[in-house]
């Protein structure tokens, strides 16, 4: 009996894991990657080496664009080309702190600016998913759900703080949606996030 339950344990486990396996397969325009459950354009340029400027432009997308699960998108060809293509990017945070280390001060004083318009878009995107789930209470409960941002239960491991609330909210928003306004886009689209 127990050697039968460790192999039935055995197949579900082997069965959970190729499921999430990475789906990137070759075509005659180069490398494609299958989109998984939590995948985001962001993700998919980290995992794969690229950048995300020329993942968006191989697959005619933008960063507030969304990708559903089981879409082929195109792996830009010129992949090793990654360091050139972020310095030329402006549109992301992250890439313009890159170039701001190996600019003039005055060009850092540039990238602070537009960091600082991203981080209001991200609050303003953070506000208004926060009053659609809760108007905006911390104390907010609907069944499994609770808190500013109606997470599930499990995800707040019965630390119901405002601290914890704030953070298990950012780490859930970054690995299911790369950023708040993809978020809240989501929300738009769907009622739910």
């Amino acid at each position: 009996m127990l050697f039968a339950t460790a192999a039935v344990a055995g197949l579900f486990i082997a069965g959970a894991s190729s499921a999430n396996a990475d789906q990137t397969t070759s075509s005659s325009n180069g490398q494609q990657v299958t989109v998984q459950s939590g995948d985001t354009l962001w993700s998919l340029a980290q995992k794969h080496n690229v950048s995300l400027s020329s993942l968006e432009q191989a697959n005619n997308k933008t960063s507030d664009f969304m990708i559903y699960v089981g879409e082929q998108l195109q792996l830009p060809t010129n992949a090793s080309d990654t360091s050139a293509q972020q310095q030329t990017t402006q549109a992301q945070p992250v890439q313009q702190e890159t170039q701001a280390q190996s600019q003039p001060q005055q060009q850092t004083t540039q990238t602070a600016d537009t960091s600082s318009t991203a981080s209001t878009d991200t609050n303003s995107a953070k506000e208004w998913i926060a009053n659609k789930e809760s108007s905006g209470s911390y104390n907010a409960s609907n069944g499994q759900y609770y808190g500013r941002y109606q997470l599930d239960k499990s995800y707040l491991n019965g630390d119901y703080s405002e601290a914890n609330q704030e953070r298990v909210a950012n780490q859930y928003v970054t690995s299911r949606y790369g950023s708040w306004a993809n978020a809240q886009s989501f929300w738009q689209q769907n009622g739910w996030y």
